[in-house]
């Protein structure tokens, strides 16, 4: 009975190992897949992690280059503003310059027209204090009809306007070197 016994008892155990060893097994089995399947899963993950860094150093130089643009466009835009403001002022002062110019010549034309009457005044006046003179002008200057004839009458005036035009186109022409000058 005891050796029975005993024998039950160690093939229960024999069982029992067999058992165990069975699920010893298995486990060292499911763990190997695990591990396996971690290991894949890190290969993956490193791969993506590489390509993830080097994206990064990428899109950092893409970053770098186009800040570099920027910069030397904002080089570019702010000379060309330098220009343009001193284009600008430069422009200005000429304009002030040439108003400057041409106000001083209508004050001068203006001047010379006020001295220009003022002698005229005086020649008129001298001629109807002289009796001889009185006799050839009328009081507004000119001349009688019957002392001087239309030919000679025309001549008068052409030398006239002639000083007046030529007055004119000198002043035009200081005008136009002083613009010269300005630019």
């Amino acid at each position: 009975r005891e050796n029975r016994r005993l024998q039950e008892a160690s093939m229960r155990l024999e069982q029992e190992n067999d058992d165990l060893a069975h699920e010893l097994v298995t486990s060292k089995i499911a763990l190997r897949n695990d591990l396996d399947q971690a290991e894949d899963k890190a290969d993956v993950l490193n791969k993506e992690l590489l390509l993830t860094k080097q994206r990064l150093v990428e899109t950092e130089e893409e970053k770098r280059k186009q800040e570099e643009e920027t910069a030397q466009l904002k080089e570019v835009f702010r000379k060309q503003l330098e220009k343009a403001e001193y284009e600008i002022k430069k422009t200005t002062a000429i304009i002030a310059e040439y108003k400057q110019i041409c106000s001083q010549l209508s004050t001068r034309l203006e001047t010379q027209q006020a001295a220009s009457r003022e002698e005229l005044e005086v020649v008129k006046g001298k001629m109807m204090a002289c009796k001889h003179c009185s006799d050839i002008f009328s009081k507004e200057g000119a001349l009688k009809p019957a002392a001087v004839s239309k030919e000679e009458q025309g001549v008068d005036l052409d030398d006239e306007k002639d000083n007046l035009k030529k007055q004119l186109r000198e002043m035009e022409l200081e005008l136009a070197q002083t613009k010269l000058q300005l630019v």
